[in-house]
């Protein structure tokens, strides 16, 4: 990946999880205002109360947490104690800051969790499983870590949801893995967004593990 100013067409552009620790590591510093603020981003408050309203409890993992928007959140529904990983170190120090987190792991999802097997009585993740950061196979590493009835709450881009696989994914996992999934629309921005992206929607893949 070339250096390119980081903002959400660059995440777009991302092809490998190195091309994610260099964007990242340089977005970090002001992640929350030049694009969260800035972009009138939603997103993470909309995953985190669709958990809340489903009935989720901690302990609660977030994956891809970045700066702790979707955690903070979260915290803010009166649901943990919550854990974060994230494969960029900047960012889970920006997290850390927002003190909602009881610990910060560095991990690449794409080459598995490092947490003890069924640790989670719930697995949270905004803005993370979309074309560019995390792909539907990656789904896969979510579940050894979640307890037996675990809550999921998982965004995905509704523009990718079929094109990317994860709608053949999430319904091979219905087969033997997890059970009543539902997947509520829900605007990624909101009415300050601006650009040709202010309009897009998530799917919010809630469903619980088997």
């Amino acid at each position: 990946m070339t250096d390119k100013t980081p903002d959400l067409e660059a995440a777009y552009d991302l092809k490998t999880p190195e091309d994610s620790r260099h964007l990242y590591a340089s977005w970090a510093e002001d992640y929350d205002s030049s694009f969260a603020d800035a972009q009138d981003y939603r997103l993470h408050v909309r995953t985190a109360r669709a958990f809340a309203e489903a009935g989720g409890q901690g302990p609660v993992l977030d994956v891809g947490a970045g700066t702790g928007l979707c955690g903070a959140a979260l915290s803010g529904l009166g649901v943990g104690p919550l854990d974060a990983t994230d494969i960029s170190p900047e960012m889970l120090a920006r997290a850390g800051e927002k003190a909602v987190y009881r610990q910060l792991i560095e991990a690449d999802l794409t080459k598995g969790l490092p947490m003890a097997p069924e640790s989670y009585a719930g697995i949270l993740s905004s803005g993370t499983f979309t074309t560019g950061h995390v792909g539907p196979e990656a789904l896969e590493a979510l579940l050894p870590v979640a307890k037996p009835g675990a809550l999921f709450a998982i965004s995905i881009n509704a523009a990718h949801y079929r094109a990317a696989g994860f709608a053949a994914k999430l319904e091979a996992l219905s087969r033997r893995a997890i059970r009543d999934l539902r997947l509520p629309e829900v605007r990624i921005y909101g009415d300050k967004a601006q650009g040709e992206h202010k309009d897009d929607i998530a799917l919010i893949a809630l469903f619980e593990k088997v």
